[in-house]
């Protein structure tokens, strides 16, 4: 993790270096080419909306990587010229660059995911553009049901190692499963992405595409998960669900993206609203290339802006609020000692008892006994129908002293009844 950290900073700075000399003045970046008058970037409603054309003035996200994991990166030229500085393929049926677009449907998704986050322009400031335009990308090619010969939740598991082997700096995973739970093989990839100081970014899902709960890998503690908001900044209906994990909102509706054979699409979902983050969290590495992933995640999502219709933060719909790229570059944000959006280690040392400690061997000392004391002696066998000593002290006796007051009474209550009947006898009658 600290090597990767040193890299980046020392890429960083020799950019930096490298624009005094040239420019011959401060490391002001210079101004992107951005042509107000073309339709395509005036459609990017979100460059201004999240405020990335300010951003631009500190950094374009240079040096830093975002990981595209996804159905493949098109070969388009211009919008991804000197882009893709790597990338594999593990559905089975890919090339083993990761540029075959995979499936007949989603062929042209990760096109469009990659486009947000890091599409170059062109050089007159025409054309689409993305978050961050000077990060570089891996494009790692999976496939989704028949598209693949790999079991999915193997796919993503491979993809995500060999992401971060491969100097990911940003994982971008615009997908979901539609369950709250996932592979216990996702455990290690997902942890081996954070003990390598990867901030992982993922989309929470689109209530028009069926999904009504967020879904996994959006539930896995640690990543920052996205919802999507309209072009007002309300949360979208269709083109996004809701959550307690939602970290972050972003536009997710009225996208453009760039296809796989170069032409422009329009295409909604938090698909994209996920990208537009990766390329905000690109922007942040970039200017802050000695913060680790859990800070990046924190200046993010600290600096977002808070919504009227808001409840108690993290809010279901919008998390902590509206992303703001130039508030997050440039805002003065205390540092935290833990992601603030949860910790995954902690998560299964408790929910899959991987790391439970074994029970300690019972030490019990023997205990001593006392001896019990000695029988009584036994008694000579009497004939049942003799009495003995025992039932005349507790049978007979008690019997007799009770029996005989009552016979004694009774025999008085009679003497006294014939003694009143006598003198009735004798008594004359009127």
């Amino acid at each position: 993790m600290i090597v990767r950290r040193l890299l980046r900073t020392a890429v960083a700075a020799t950019v930096v270096a490298a624009s005094v000399l040239l420019a011959g003045a401060a490391a002001t970046p210079a101004p992107v080419p951005d042509d107000p008058a073309d339709p395509v970037r005036a459609s990017e409603y979100w460059l201004d909306g999240a405020r990335i054309r300010e951003a631009w003035q500190t950094t374009r996200g240079e040096g830093v990587t975002i990981a595209v994991i996804d159905t493949g990166i098109g070969k388009v030229p211009g919008s991804f010229d000197g882009a893709v500085v790597g990338g594999t393929d593990v559905s089975g049926t890919g090339t083993s660059d990761g540029r075959t677009p995979l499936g007949a449907i989603d062929g042209n998704h990760g096109s469009w995911v990659a486009s947000l986050a890091a599409a170059r322009g062109a050089p007159d400031g025409t054309g689409m553009i993305g978050v961050a335009p000077e990060a570089n990308l891996l494009s790692i090619s999976v496939g989704f049901g028949a598209a693949a010969a790999v079991p999915f939740t193997e796919q993503v598991a491979k993809a995500m190692r060999w992401a971060v082997d491969n100097g990911a700096d940003i994982i971008n995973l615009s997908f979901t499963t539609n369950t709250l739970d996932w592979d216990r093989s996702w455990d290690d990839a997902f942890l081996y992405a954070f003990d390598h100081d990867v901030v992982v970014v993922v989309a929470a899902g689109n209530r028009g595409s069926g999904t009504n709960i967020i879904g996994a890998p959006a539930t896995i503690p640690g990543v920052l998960t996205v919802g999507g908001v309209d072009q007002s900044g309300q949360a979208s209906l269709e083109a996004s669900t809701q959550g307690i994990t939602i970290g972050i909102a972003a536009p997710s509706e009225g996208l453009i993206g760039v296809s796989a054979d170069g032409t422009l699409a329009s295409w909604s979902g938090t698909s994209g609203a996920a990208p537009i983050v990766a390329g905000i969290a690109a922007l942040v590495r970039s200017a802050h290339p000695d913060l680790n992933a859990a800070n990046v995640i924190n200046r993010i999502i600290r600096t977002a802006v808070r919504v009227d219709s808001m409840g108690k933060a993290p809010d279901p719909l919008y998390g902590y609020g509206l992303v703001d790229a130039a508030a997050a570059v440039t805002a003065d944000v205390p540092l935290v000692d833990k992601n603030p959006m949860g910790d995954l280690a902690e998560w299964v040392r408790v929910y899959r008892r991987a790391e439970t400690e074994p029970l300690p061997e019972p030490t019990v000392e023997p205990v001593t006994v006392p001896p019990l004391p000695a029988a009584d002696a036994p008694t000579e066998p009497g004939s049942p129908l003799l009495p003995s000593a025992e039932s005349l002290r507790y049978g007979t006796l008690p019997l007799i002293a009770l029996t005989v007051p009552v016979i004694l009474i009774g025999l008085g209550v009679t003497a006294a009844a014939r003694r009143i009947r006598s003198a009735g006898s004798r008594t004359p009658h009127s």
